[in-house]
């Protein structure tokens, strides 16, 4: 399957953002926490979430799809000596995820390594080293081999603020004997979604969206139904479209406790927003440019922890610079090989200096030309998505289902845009 594109025309009308992919993985896995039925609601039904809902099921986890987005689970009876597929397990990062609770569970977890984007290291030394403080031994061979007798509080400061070893450590205290601190904990939206998850089920924790959780061992948790919040990042990504393609566009259900961070980004790119009718406007259309730092120096977008820039969103942030007035330094901090899709946009037109691994410096407007391409993970993958409808021209985007493992029907929800995109499959449409 690839995506064919007919690029180069303006955009309009409303999006509405799918729930957040990177809390629904935490929050499927925060499920083998209790025997009670669980509902949860607005979960995009992407690869990566079809993918560890197989791995739930291998473990004992049963479920289905009650609608769309409705998703009624129960883990009543977990598997103890379950096996799981190490292909499968390497098909996602989160499957990492089902350490803490199948330890808190069970007492006992073998995993093979986990997979995910290729977009350099993503060492699980934080997982490790969090999960021995609470009381686990872990081997490590050809597969992690983890165990506990009883998992039991502990005062910890993470290594490194890491998003998914925030959540493997909240995921084994929330139901740990005693009391559990985590300093230098991440506090993105998804690590908040998954705490008022657990919060939703009977969990005791306090200070969530700060780096400091203190979570109290509960004995049990219970069942209930919990929302999934609107995905900033995909919420990021049609701001970036929007300004790549001059267009004017709406997006629904805006977090505005989680704007702020992708506001100031992308009004460095010189991107102008307005709210009306609890929509957020995005003005594409017209010009954008590039607003300097004092002095008419040379301006710098740089990717963090939250509440910084996300790092999901550089690659959006790239291609979006690209059809923006003045130059840019966008500075990529957290993974060595994210930038390396950039030699794609080069070739389709981009005036773009990578200086290193983590440095590109970009000049704008540049006008794009429709290409043959190929999705390297998901995020660079919808940039060069993005890339392909500011083009002009015919594009082709192969390897789709990188794109296809973190956006929902991206290709129908955007051709309600106005977006001229056909998913294709290898004997034609």
């Amino acid at each position: 399957m690839h995506f064919r594109i007919e690029g180069g025309h303006a955009l309009s009308g409303v999006f509405t953002p799918a729930g957040n992919k990177n809390a629904a993985l935490p929050v499927l896995a925060g499920v083998l926490l209790t025997r009670e039925p669980v509902r949860l609601e607005n979960v995009p039904r992407i690869q990566d979430v079809e993918t560890l809902l197989r791995l739930l099921e291998d473990l004992g986890v049963r479920g289905s799809w009650a609608g769309p987005g409705v998703l009624e689970l129960s883990a009543a009876d977990i598997a103890p000596g379950a096996a799981l597929d190490p292909e499968v397990v390497g098909r996602i990062r989160a499957s990492v995820l089902l350490a803490g609770p199948m330890l808190a569970r069970i007492g006992t977890f073998q995993l093979a390594q986990p997979g995910g984007d290729f977009i350099g290291r993503r060492r699980l030394d934080t997982h490790m080293l969090a999960l021995q403080a609470l009381g686990a031994t872990v081997d490590v061979g050809d597969h992690y081999l983890l165990r506990a007798r009883r998992l039991h509080g502990a005062s910890i400061f993470l290594d490194e603020p890491s998003v998914t070893g925030t959540e493997n450590a909240v995921l084994a205290a929330v139901t740990a004997k005693g009391t559990t601190e985590l300093r230098n904990a991440a506090s993105e939206p998804h690590v908040q979604e998954l705490c008022r998850f657990l919060v939703t089920l009977g969990a005791r924790i306090e200070g969530i969206g700060t780096p400091r959780l203190l979570i109290e061992g509960v004995d049990a948790l219970g069942g209930g139904t919990f929302r999934l919040g609107s995905d900033h990042i995909e919420v990021g990504s049609v701001i970036g479209l929007a300004a790549a393609t001059g267009s004017n566009l709406r997006i629904a259900d805006v977090d505005r406790a989680h704007f702020d961070p992708l506001r100031v980004g992308f009004q460095r790119l010189g991107v102008e927003f307005g709210w009306r009718d609890d929509h957020l406007l995005v003005h594409g259309a017209g010009g954008i440019e590039i607003r300097p730092d004092l002095g008419g120096q040379i301006p710098k977008l740089d990717d963090g922890p939250w509440p910084a820039f996300p790092a999901d969103l550089t690659s959006i942030a790239l291609v979006t610079a690209t059809q923006c007035r003045g130059i840019v330094l966008i500075h990529e901090k957290m993974f060595e090989s994210r930038m390396f899709f950039v030699d794609k946009v080069i070739a389709m037109g981009g005036r773009i200096v990578l200086c290193d691994p983590h440095r590109a410096v970009v000049v704008g407007p540049s006008p794009l030309r429709g290409a043959r391409l190929e999705s390297p993970d998901i995020r660079a993958g919808m940039a060069l998505l993005i890339a392909a409808l500011a083009a002009e021209g015919t594009s082709e985007v192969h390897n789709i289902g990188q794109i296809e493992r973190g956006y929902e029907r991206i290709h129908e929800r955007l051709g309600a845009l106005g977006a001229r995109i056909e998913r294709v499959a290898p004997d034609g449409p």
